[in-house]
């Protein structure tokens, strides 16, 4: 994209006069989420400005033509990453900056610098996304900004790559982080042929210089499935969840699980299949000859192996490429083995069902001989007919890649899953009418926490909680936990383990630095067919949270849906508790 289209701007708005001075402080910001594809979990947020009056195309056009484009560009930065900071939700943030400004001086970032010490945020916890006009910037200077910014910390990004001006020499010399598809381009997916080649170059370059491809504006499920199938791992767009001002926080950190007719928010996928890695195979009768097979091996595509099949098209014997060459290239291989069976000089294939998991594959692989780890597998379907091959580096690459995708969509602090977690299994729940109790914890005054024990002694107070929460859902075998962000965190358990899990939370004390610390806990028990999903189970576990902080102290409130009572079972204004936890497993 151009200048005219930074993401930073409103194009609906105009306005004759902007004044650069005061507007980066006129200027309110929304976030919008980064979801990976493969765990459906929330991996960063993006800000961006919503001016009051007037656009931000005009602010900085104006800047630019006053030569204080950075100036009004890095003071937006640090504005967002100080509203960002109201809501402590510890994702990492991605600021939009131009290339004009990603070259100025290192001092010029101080402001920024400042905002991050000032909230306890680290550069590295930052993605400067750094997007057009590229061509006013001599390449070299802005390769050295990179350099500079790198080195404070920051992680960088190349906005705007389909539209954007950026030389495919710059690109390739940046040390940047991530690289994120324009969205023009992702609105001709999936039928135009074109833009399937630039989505698949660009991931050859991404997997061959370490980097990752975010899919931006993504609008509708065709395109997702699309960039999904392709191989995108980090996609972003109003498909999921559209910028969020904060009006409705908890929105943007909860994706749910939608109903009919409602925009998808991506879940997790399953585990990977053997299918998932199918390549078609080379194959020739179980009677073929030594000949036949060099003959086949020596074709123009080059199979790494042949499989041996008889009439019914079954897997009999395998041939790998290299340990067959070896054999009849030697001296008198030719002599020996030509008009010989190919069987003579071939192994018992390795087979496995399509519908295998991809560590089943694994654990094939791993208890075959020494000497074949490396040979092709052959995939068959239920009567053990051969539908291809998959190759070993393929499968181990890419379930390295998923655990580092589910690895990345832990919670840094408490290593717990993100809201998913708990929303599949709400649903499930639902789905087989089982009675269950959904519930939110919350930290009270976590802000001054921070602020007056400090960011360290809160990452140990949250920490304490996770440790807490992990160790109860180990021994309640049907207690589901997630880390939503921040100090909020969502409970999915039976009805009769609620009791058990608001003891161990409302009878610690709590402390950071040896400052007491008191939590709340909002409870919804969800009879049979009293609620219909978790979307609904999240809308009404909200105003609970905000009556459970009402009650002081360390408190717990409990209600049921269709009913306005709310019960308050835990705090100072409490009545006595074993009455009020004895009708927890009574029916609604």
């Amino acid at each position: 994209m151009n200048i005219s289209r930074h993401p930073w701007r409103n194009p609906g708005t105009t306005s004759e006069d902007v004044h650069v001075s005061a507007a980066p402080n006129a200027v309110r910001f929304a976030f919008q989420p980064l979801y990976s594809l493969h765990t459906g979990g929330i991996v960063a947020l993006e800000a961006l400005a919503r001016p009051g009056k007037g656009s931000v195309q005009e602010l900085l056009d104006r800047a630019m033509r006053e030569r204080r484009l950075a100036e009004v560009d890095i003071s937006l930065a640090a504005r967002a990453v100080r509203t960002e900071a109201d809501h402590e939700t510890l994702l990492p943030l991605h600021l939009n900056l131009t290339a004009p400004t990603a070259a100025a001086p290192e001092s010029a970032f101080d402001p920024l610098l400042d905002s991050l010490a000032r909230i306890g945020r680290r550069p590295r916890e930052v993605v400067l996304e750094i997007g057009p006009p590229f061509s006013h910037v001599w390449p070299e200077q802005l390769l050295a900004g990179l350099t500079r910014l790198g080195e404070l910390g920051f992680r960088l990004a190349f906005d705007g790559l389909g539209r954007a001006d950026l030389p495919f020499t710059l690109l390739a010399a940046a040390p940047v982080d991530v690289l994120k598809l324009d969205r023009s381009v992702l609105r001709r997916l999936p039928a135009d042929a074109g833009a399937i080649a630039v989505v698949e170059s660009l991931l050859h370059f991404t997997s061959r210089t370490n980097r990752r491809l975010v899919a931006t504006g993504v609008e509708q499920e065709a395109q997702l499935t699309a960039v999904r199938k392709l191989g995108v791992r980090i996609a972003q767009g109003n498909l999921f969840a559209p910028a969020s001002d904060g009006v409705n926080w908890t929105n943007l950190l909860t994706p749910a699980t939608p109903e009919p007719d409602e925009r998808v928010v991506p879940g997790p996928l399953t585990a990977p299949k053997v299918r998932d890695f199918l390549r078609p195979a080379s194959t020739l009768p179980e009677d073929a000859t030594c000949d036949d097979v060099r003959t086949a091996l020596a074709a123009s595509d080059a199979p790494s192996g042949i499989i041996g099949v008889d009439e019914h098209h079954c897997p009999q014997w395998s041939v790998d490429r290299t340990r067959f060459l070896v054999s009849v290239t030697g001296p008198y291989g030719h002599a020996l083995h030509a008009k010989r069976p190919a069987a003579r000089l071939a192994d018992s294939p390795h087979v496995i069902n399509a519908e295998a998991s991809a560590l089943e594959f694994l654990e094939l692989v791993t208890d075959a001989d020494w000497g074949r780890t490396g040979d092709d597998v052959v995939v068959v379907d239920e009567d053990g007919t051969c539908l291809g091959v998959v190759l070993v580096n393929e499968v181990v690459r890419g379930v390295a890649e998923a655990k580092v995708e589910e690895a990345a969509a832990l919670n840094p602090l408490t290593r717990l899953p993100g809201s998913e977690t708990v929303a599949k299994d709400v649903d499930r729940r639902i789905a087989c009418r089982e009675p269950f109790v959904a519930a939110w914890l919350d930290v009270d005054s976590f802000k001054q926490v921070n602020d007056n024990a400090g960011f360290a002694a809160g990452d140990d107070l949250i920490r304490a909680l996770g440790r807490t929460l992990t160790d109860l859902s180990g021994r309640l075998r049907r207690m589901t936990v997630s880390h939503v962000g921040g100090d909020d965190f969502l409970i999915a358990c039976d009805v009769d383990e609620i009791s058990t899990i608001a003891g161990a939370l409302l009878d610690t004390p709590w402390s950071a630095e040896g400052l007491p610390v008191t939590v709340s806990l909002a409870t919804l028990v969800c009879a049979t067919s009293t609620i219909s999903s978790y979307r609904e189970a999240s809308r009404l576990l909200a105003p609970l949270k905000k009556r459970a902080k009402a009650v002081p102290g360390s408190s717990w409130v409990l209600a049921r849906p269709n009913s306005e009572r709310v019960e308050v079972l835990r705090g100072r204004s409490a009545a006595p508790q074993p009455p009020r936890q004895q009708r927890l497993d009574q029916p609604a």
